[in-house]
């Protein structure tokens, strides 16, 4: 006899809880696409309508997703920032060359067909192309600028401003910027999943380190900052010099208690010492590093280099360069800020006599450049991103000198991100690189060379390095200009055009 089931056996019914699906809208970026992962328990979905869940373009903040684009033009380019309007102009072909200097947008696809959706249909001078091909292209082919997402960013490009706005800029408000675009997880009650990224510009991976050139608060200066004030070098820049994450200075001049008052004329040698409450100038400004591979930091000895260096300890200044002794002065100065691993690494390059630290004496390193390319080379294995800075020969003009060449080129070829010129008391030519950004000067922060007959020592840059996610993404220049022997100015456009024109000139060699 067959036995029968029993009474009281149950069957399992299916879930009636259907499994999610997740639909991505067609215009996404393709680096926000390969960065979602499907849990365990999802699937795509190819259809919007049967998805549970969309992740759909077109929002507008607050939204699930924030995705930052930057206008960018070859390093070598005058204007630094344009209106929504001319741009869109350009995107619809809409007579764009007489509102900007620029023939041609370039863009990769996935770009194109996102800005489309808002923009509408782009006309014939907008140019789809591989994102690997965009600053190739831009580089060979005049009056090409490109429109590429932030992750893309590199220092050959120089980002431009767009209602004032762009990715690289410290305060930067996607909510604000013409050129985020966002995207919104639909999903009836149910939470944005943390498994979705939520931007390609996170703030916890952004730094700002700025650069400076040479600082000596000595003879006129130093007499503008008695008579003024000591924070007055610094009224107008003061707020930049603040708002980066990590400000550097290169004081080529010891602290002593015992400096006489500063005086134009310091006799016939250059000996410089400043008077320590000058040390609230380098405070007020956000100092973070300092370098001390400066010329002048052994002028008042040994006792006056072990008080500075003391000083500098009180005050929580990381120093580089210099040091109580040669082992001391060599050491980098590593510094980490939201993942992106620096490494400051100086010398002075000009004759022995400049440099005091021995293996017993305080001092400024003289460089030895075999120990220097090892020293890169090492720092890079480890995972730091070298940023080298010279004390290097001075001269008067813009071109970029062999034997500084040879140096910084060195340098570069070792693995450092960044080689920067601190000795120069005019700007200096850059030399743009796959992989380092060299500037051979930036001209004088606080220094009295003004007014001087046929030269350019009123004129200087303050170099803006952008690091993200472990690379060095971006270079802002900023140019100002002295009006005594202390204080300086941001350049009028005028004054930074003819600047930027005269220092690009003497760094084509290089292009």
């Amino acid at each position: 006899m067959t036995p029968q089931p029993s009474s009281t056996a149950t069957r399992i019914a299916p879930s009636s809880t259907p499994q999610p699906t997740l639909w991505l809208d067609p215009h996404l970026p393709e680096a926000l696409r390969a960065q979602i992962a499907l849990p365990d328990g999802w699937q795509w979905s190819q259809d919007a309508a049967q998805a549970t869940c969309q992740l759909q373009a077109g929002a507008r903040p607050p939204a699930t997703i924030r995705w930052s684009y930057a206008l960018v033009a070859p390093f070598y380019t005058l204007t630094d920032d344009v209106r929504l309007s001319d741009l869109q102009q350009l995107w619809r072909g809409q007579q764009a060359s007489q509102t900007l200097p620029v023939q041609r947008l370039l863009v990769a696809p996935d770009t194109l067909q996102l800005f489309t959706l808002e923009w509408g249909s782009p006309g014939p001078n907008v140019v789809a192309l591989p994102a690997q091909q965009l600053l190739s292209e831009a580089e060979q082919a005049p009056n090409s600028w490109a429109l590429l997402p932030f992750e893309q960013l590199e220092p050959r490009w120089k980002v431009l401003r767009v209602e004032g706005s762009s990715p690289i800029q410290q305060n930067f408000d996607p909510a604000a910027d013409p050129l985020t675009r966002f995207f919104t997880f639909n999903c009836p009650n149910a939470p944005t999943p943390n498994w979705l990224p939520s931007t390609n510009r996170d703030p916890q991976r952004f730094t700002s380190l700025i650069l400076t050139g040479v600082t000596a608060l000595v003879r006129g200066t130093g007499i503008e900052m008695e008579q003024n004030g000591y924070t007055y070098p610094a009224e107008e820049i003061g707020d930049l010099l603040r708002s980066a994450d990590l400000t550097h200075i290169s004081n080529e001049i010891p602290f002593w208690p015992k400096c006489p008052n500063p005086a134009y004329q310091n006799g016939t040698a250059l000996v410089f010492c400043s008077r320590p409450q000058y040390l609230e100038l380098l405070q007020f400004i956000g100092t973070d590093i300092v370098e001390l591979t400066g010329d002048h930091f052994n002028d008042w000895g040994p006792e006056a280099m072990r008080y500075t260096l003391d000083l500098y300890r009180q005050n929580q200044l990381p120093v580089y360069g210099g040091g109580e002794n040669l082992a001391a002065a060599q050491q980098p100065l590593l510094i980490e800020h939201h993942g992106n691993r620096l490494a400051f690494l100086g010398c002075n390059a000009k004759p022995i006599g400049y440099s005091s630290a021995t293996a017993t004496n305080p001092g400024t390193w003289h460089c030895d450049m075999d120990w220097m390319e090892s020293e890169v080379r090492s720092l890079r294995e480890q995972g730091y991103l070298p940023i080298v800075t010279f004390q290097h020969l001075e001269y008067y003009d813009f071109v970029a000198r062999p034997a500084l060449q040879a140096d910084f080129q060195r340098m570069a070829e070792a693995g450092a991100v960044i080689v920067s010129g601190s000795q120069a008391h005019q700007p200096h030519a850059f030399e743009l690189r796959p992989n380092a950004f060299l500037h051979y000067g930036l001209g004088n922060l606080f220094f009295d060379q003004y007014n001087w007959p046929d030269s350019d020592t009123d004129k200087a840059f303050i170099d803006r390095h952008i690091f993200y996610n472990g690379k060095h993404i971006s270079t802002e220049l900023i140019t100002i200009r002295f009006v005594d022997f202390a204080k300086s100015r941001f350049m009028t456009p005028e004054e930074r055009a003819d600047l930027l024109q005269k220092v690009f000139a003497v760094s084509t060699q290089f292009k």
